[in-house]
This record gives structure tokens, C-alpha cells and sequence, in this order.
């Protein structure tokens, strides 16, 4: 799968294809949400999806620079405007952490402050049926669980992600994005 074998839902300001990846420039109050704290429905962000059925595993490494209150970028499962995930590296707080948000009719948020650095990091989405499983990839090459959710299973978008909810011209590059078998559902082993 190539990027530009993907399909934009909300395409952003600027892109670039090279041989760093695919650079994406954010439109300006761009963001996935739903309803909860803030009492809002944003669906402005910008995702570059496939399609998906069944179970896979989606990874992607990001390079950003995260300097704005929730620049976030990451990988995003969207199976319809109220039911999707999206996980990556977002700024907030002074720093960037992991952060998953899981929506399905409202959105939740989980934040991990990370050991290492956040850009370039390496993240993968793994679904078995109707759970998900987000994990990020330690500077030694072991992958650590952040996040098993629930989502309802069922033909998906699968892809990139990024947004700047507070500016426009956050830039944002993913490579060695690929899709496909699941890894093994036993959660408490380390699996390449």
C-alpha cells in the first residue's frame, strides 16, 4: 500500500511526497472530536485512509516537530463519523506524550508521557474483531501496549493522521507506513 493509493478525508494545507515520506501541512483549527468535556463535534482533521475489513496491523513511523497546544499525528481507524480511533504523539501540557482518543458516539482521551523521545516514533494499530490494540515501539525495538479499546468490527478507513486544533502549518512526515496480517492476540508478548 502507497500513500497514494489512499484516500483523503479533509485534505490538509500542503503535502509532499519524497523520500523521507509523506509531509503533511495542517489547515489551521483542524481536529477529531466528540461531545465529551468540551461539548464540541470536530471532524476537520486530516486522515489519508484505506480501506480495511477484518483483522490487521497498520504501522507508521512520524517525524514532527510538536510546539502548539494538541498538534498531534499518528494513525487514525475511522469506521464512521461517530465510531473511530486515533492515536499518535499530541503536544499538550508543555510536551508531547502518546495519546489515544476512542470514540464510539463520544470521544474518551488517554495520555502516556513517554521515556523517550516523541519524534521520530515508530506506532502500529492492531484489530482482532471488535478490539483494538494501540502499541508504540521503544527506541530498543520492544513494543509497549498503550491502549486495548473497543470499536464495533466492520469495513473501516485505516491510515495516517494529523491535526492542529490551536494553528494551521503544522507539519507532520510519515514513512514506512504498511498494513497487513494482525499480530498474534497475546497481549503480554513482545511481537515484531
Amino acid at each position: 500500500m502507497t500513500f497514494g493509493d489512499m484516500t483523503w478525508l479533509n485534505p490538509p494545507a500542503a503535502m509532499t511526497e519524497g523520500a523521507d515520506g509523506l509531509t503533511v501541512t495542517t489547515g489551521a483549527a483542524t481536529d477529531f472530536w466528540r461531545e465529551t468535556f468540551y461539548g464540541f463535534t470536530r471532524h476537520s482533521g486530516h486522515h489519508l485512509g484505506h480501506p480495511v475489513t477484518g483483522d490487521f496491523t497498520a504501522r507508521v513511523t512520524v517525524t514532527a516537530d510538536y510546539q502548539a497546544l494538541y498538534d498531534q499525528a499518528g494513525l487514525m481507524l475511522r469506521l464512521s463519523d461517530t465510531h473511530w480511533i486515533k492515536a499518535g504523539i499530541e503536544h499538550t501540557d508543555g510536551q508531547p506524550v502518546f495519546s489515544t482518543v476512542v470514540t464510539n458516539g463520544q470521544s474518551d482521551w488517554a495520555t502516556l508521557p513517554l521515556s523517550f523521545p516523541a519524534s521520530p516514533i515508530t506506532l502500529r494499530l492492531t484489530r482482532h474483531g471488535s478490539a483494538v490494540r494501540v502499541d508504540v515501539q521503544e527506541p530498543s525495538g520492544r513494543w509497549r501496549m498503550t491502549r486495548l479499546a473497543h470499536l464495533p468490527d466492520g469495513p473501516a478507513m485505516i491510515g495516517p493522521m494529523a491535526c492542529s486544533p490551536e494553528r494551521g502549518g503544522f507539519s507532520a512526515t510519515f514513512s514506512n507506513y504498511t498494513c497487513g496480517p494482525a499480530i498474534p492476540r497475546a497481549l503480554h508478548e513482545d511481537h515484531p
